[in-house]
């Protein structure tokens, strides 16, 4: 049977202790890290950010022992430095006109074309690779799993505070990366030749060098051979970011497994899509999503638990049951924008948050017994 590796990509704020504020210090922490994570660790546009990446994980209990490793690495990197790492969509009050763009043709060329677009994209996500058996399939499942963004991005919200400001949104993070072109939600394709097609058209009409500028919501990765969701902020729990990667894989490997059994799953409208979308950035865990077939609104959290069970007949092969079954805590206690709401009305002060969003960050890499 094929094997649905998979892998995680996570992005930082790079914060001074003291300040709570982001600063643009990538180059020392990438000095600071290259024994421990060498080639996993880079730089992004802004240099208050970090990405790091999994090594390609065979099931889920290699994706945990990597992210809790990695971030462990990372928050020990930070201290030799004087830095703290945080894990949120959005810094709570740094301002995007005072960080430090990196260096290089690649991020030059990006803020040439999109300008402030570029400039204001201070936001940080979770990335999820799950390698798929082929390219027509990637197509094909693309298509299906396009439905479960707007649960996966409800799942995950951290990004609530957006320049000093409560926005009421609990993913403001997706409301700042809408305004990229090729973002958001993907339309519907009907073959692998059609989506090469159009990518073929961009890049001769000089729109894009390659498809590396396609920032879909959920995308056929263009060099990995994997289906790469992107819709998530990142959480600031570890325990959270593991379970985003199972839910993605077992999303992946159920669906296929009715395509192989030529049982398509529904296809809905990308607008359509697009509203649940919305409405899972707004409300989150406490909204309500539009069911299509039947026409109703119904709780996000009774969908998050319908996702649980559309998966059941898979996680166990997967060995990812108890990553998967993390859901029902994160209903409990809420996503991370959840608690950084409840800190900021205790305490009137965004500092406070950033102070939390520190803590809990550290508090979930001392390993993964931190899981239970």
């Amino acid at each position: 049977m094929f094997r649905f590796t998979l892998g995680v990509e996570e992005e930082f704020q790079i914060v001074d202790p003291e300040t709570c504020e982001l600063r643009s210090h990538v180059s020392e922490l990438l000095a600071s890290s290259e024994a421990s994570l060498g080639d996993q660790i880079k730089r992004e546009l802004h240099q208050s950010i970090v990405e790091v990446g999994t090594r390609i994980c065979n099931d889920v209990e290699e994706l945990r022992n990597e992210i809790f490793r990695i971030r462990r690495d990372l928050a020990a990197s930070a201290d030799r430095t004087g830095l703290a790492v945080a894990a949120a969509g959005t810094h709570p009050f740094s301002d995007w006109k005072d960080q430090v763009l990196s260096p290089g043709v690649r991020y030059d060329s990006i803020v040439e074309e999109l300008q402030q677009l570029a400039r204001s994209l201070l936001i940080f996500g979770l990335h999820v690779h799950v390698a798929v058996p082929d390219r027509q399939t990637a197509i094909d499942l693309m298509n299906q799993a396009r439905y479960f963004l707007p649960h996966l991005l409800a799942l995950s919200t951290s990004s609530p505070f957006w320049m000093g400001r409560d926005t009421g949104l609990k993913s403001y993070r997706t409301t700042i990366f809408r305004r990229f072109p090729r973002t958001g939600v993907p339309d519907h394709f009907g073959s692998w030749s059609e989506y090469e097609n159009y990518i073929k058209l961009l890049v001769d009409l000089k729109c894009i060098e390659d498809a590396r500028k396609i920032w879909w919501d959920v995308r056929p990765h263009p060099f990995y051979g994997t289906l790469e969701f992107r819709v998530c902020d990142v959480p600031t729990r570890p325990a959270d970011a593991v379970m985003l990667g199972a839910l993605c894989q077992a999303i992946v490997v159920k669906l296929y497994k009715l395509y192989t059994r030529n049982i398509g799953f529904r296809l809905y409208r990308r607008a359509l899509i697009e509203e649940n979308k919305w409405r899972a950035a707004r409300w989150g865990l406490d909204g309500k999503l539009i069911d299509f077939g039947k026409q109703a609104e119904v709780p996000m959290r009774d969908l998050a638990l319908e996702l649980i069970e559309f998966v059941d007949d898979v996680v166990d092969e997967l060995g990812s049951r108890e990553a998967v079954e993390h859901v029902h805590r994160v209903l409990a206690e809420g996503t991370s924008a959840d608690r950084q709401l409840a800190v900021y009305r205790q305490t009137g002060d965004l500092k406070a948050v950033v102070r939390h969003l520190i803590a809990e960050t550290r508090n979930g890499m001392e390993g993964p017994e931190a899981w239970r």
